[in-house]
């Protein structure tokens, strides 16, 4: 069984989101295409729809490391920023943004709160996921026909 760990992040967190701009509880907020994603960032984003790739990155960290806070989103999210000729300091992203695809996601009752431990999937999300990564897995195939064998 192909589950998240056995294909390449970027390829999943691509498909998810295409699958994400079907929910409608994840609509981006009408700021959203104003706002940068930090203090460390200098400018928004250039993509038009980087909220469903910020959500669907958020369910990947959450499927992978859950149960997650906003807190430890927040500081992997997050960059450095240059201060003057002084080092590099770290700046946690905008705390705004992961709570608002944190709702969403609950909405779509795709992950959960886990007591003060933080959020997890949902049987739903977890089922999801699988299945967009064997989906994504059939096409490496075709790719690449010797991955057969770890599928």
């Amino acid at each position: 069984m192909v589950r998240v760990y056995d294909i390449p992040a970027d390829k999943l967190i691509d498909g998810l989101a295409e699958h994400l701009k079907k929910v409608p509880e994840l609509e981006p907020p009408q700021w959203a295409m104003f706002v940068k994603t930090g203090s460390h960032a200098e400018r928004p984003p250039q993509r038009s729809d980087w909220w469903y790739t910020r959500a669907a990155s958020v369910m990947r960290k959450v499927y992978v490391h859950g149960p997650v806070g906003l807190q430890e989103l927040e500081s992997a999210y997050g960059g450095s920023k240059a201060l003057s000729y002084y080092p590099k300091h770290h700046r946690d992203a905008g705390g705004s943004i992961v709570r608002n695809v944190m709702k969403g996601l609950e909405q779509a009752e795709l992950v959960a709160k886990q007591g003060n431990k933080g959020r997890v999937l949902t049987p739903k999300g977890v089922a999801l996921m699988d299945k967009i990564s064997k989906d994504i897995f059939k096409e490496l195939v075709k790719e690449v026909p010797s991955l057969a064998r770890y599928g």
